[in-house]
């Protein structure tokens, strides 16, 4: 039976090759329908493979040449890729509307295409057609990176004054001071650094993650360096630098060694930062892991160099395409161990989920509520009882007493009138500056 299942999954993995949605539920699931048929029938693998390895239509061609040229010895032809189907829609004018109305709508001519419903598409169930559109979609997204401040200064309309500039300006006018000029820190953008898992369990996904390094790698220019991590980390910032996707692509697949093979996160992690993130690469930049978190490696060292990494990165992103799947919960070692050093965990699986992530990259922040021990419990202070506070307002209880520390009402500045808490006039055996006075006096 073991070679029977190798035998089913090298098939499963000719038709991902051809372009079929053969991901992997769809390949547990042609296991499980074999399990209950005889698997040395021709007629009842074929049909158990249509079944469960075709999303469509359009994928009956193919797996048809697919089963051909594994089982039977025969040679597969592909077909070049269709272009998705846009539908043209004719808005005709109400012949019941009045005249001058219907003068004032014309005949309008509205395109309805598939773009809009390939946009929250798994990219793993797509078709040939429908993932050569969403590649060249891909193609166009712009992941341009968040800026931060330099230490550099620019001439500037308001900001510090700009000794250099005052003065050759007076001395240019004859000592008179007409204007004063200011300069401003410059910005830069921040680096971006992308680490793409390209094992086996991330290959329906790998090829999407790809294209959307290359489309970062082209708006960024120098600031973005992308790497493969599998077995063995592999620098791709070179190759993914052509301008054309498919070329970027090919010359991408020419560089890993590790396509479609295993996952050791934490030890190419530690490789990333020892050569090149401690050195500064990933010093205030924004690194984005794309993987499914399946650590065949050491989950602990896999923590260890994520923990490692948030304290040098400005931000820490990971990309999950599973994720997005009903009742998905971080259970693996890996995803575990590596989760609570993440600021962003989003998903990577359609052409949505990658425009949310180049948003991300962009600076944006998904909306969230403050947690509530920003609030309380620790003791923390709200806005309210900082600097700025309205003289009435009330100090809360626990600001009051429970540990005799003062209120914002009770320092400096406070109203000369306001009447002390009963914790500064007793409970220690201490006096008040007036009984101090009188005592004198007596």
């Amino acid at each position: 039976m073991r070679d029977g299942t190798e035998t089913i999954i090298g098939f499963a993995r000719t038709v991902r090759a051809a372009g079929g949605p053969a991901d992997t539920e769809r390949v547990q699931a042609l296991l499980s329908a074999l399990g209950h048929l005889d698997v040395l029938d021709p007629a009842d693998v074929y049909w158990a493979g249509r079944f469960t390895l075709c999303a469509g239509p359009d994928d009956i061609a193919r797996y048809d040449r697919c089963f051909a040229a594994y089982f039977a010895g025969r040679t597969a032809r592909f077909t070049r890729r269709v272009p998705p189907v846009v539908r043209r829609y004719t808005v005709v004018p109400n012949p019941r509307a009045p005249a001058g109305e219907e003068r004032a709508t014309d005949v309008q001519l509205a395109t309805a295409s598939d773009v809009e419903v390939l946009r929250d598409r798994d990219v793993a169930r797509l078709n040939a057609a429908e993932r050569a559109e969403v590649e060249r979609l891909i193609a166009l997204l712009s992941a341009v990176a968040e800026h931060r401040r330099s230490r550099r200064f620019a001439p500037a309309a308001r900001g510090r004054l700009d000794p250099g500039r005052t003065i050759r300006e007076v001395l240019r006018r004859g000592g008179e001071i007409s204007s004063l000029r200011h300069r401003a820190h410059r910005t830069r953008p921040r680096r971006v650094v992308l680490l793409i898992d390209v094992s086996g369990s991330m290959t329906p996904y790998a090829d999407a993650l790809l294209r959307f390094a290359h489309a970062a790698a082209r708006a960024g220019g120098r600031n973005v360096e992308v790497f493969s991590a599998g077995t063995r980390l592999t620098r791709l910032t070179r190759e993914l630098r052509h301008r054309d996707p498919d070329t970027a692509m090919a010359a991408a697949s020419a560089a890993i060694p590790d396509w479609s093979g295993g996952t050791r996160l934490g030890e190419e992690l530690k490789e990333f930062l020892d050569r090149f993130g401690q050195r500064g690469m990933a010093r205030g930049a924004v690194v984005v892991i794309a993987s499914d978190g399946w650590e065949r490696g050491d989950a602990g060292l896999l923590g260890t160099q994520m923990a490692r990494l948030h304290r040098l990165a400005h931000r820490v992103v990971w990309a999950n395409p599973h994720k997005a799947r009903p009742g998905y919960e971080p259970l693996t070692a890996g995803m575990a161990a590596a989760l609570p050093h993440v600021d962003d965990f989003t998903s990577g699986h359609s052409l949505a989920a990658l425009e949310e992530l180049a948003r991300l990259v962009g600076g944006a922040h998904p909306a969230a509520k403050p947690p509530p021990s920003r609030s309380g419990g620790r003791g923390g202070s709200s806005p309210l009882e900082g600097e700025g506070a309205h003289p009435a307002a009330k100090p809360p209880p626990s600001r009051s007493g429970g540990c005799g520390g003062s209120s914002p009402l009770e320092g400096e500045g406070a109203h000369p009138a306001a009447k002390p808490p009963p914790s500064r006039s007793g409970g220690r055996g201490g006096s008040s500056p007036l009984e101090r006075e009188g005592k004198r006096h007596a």
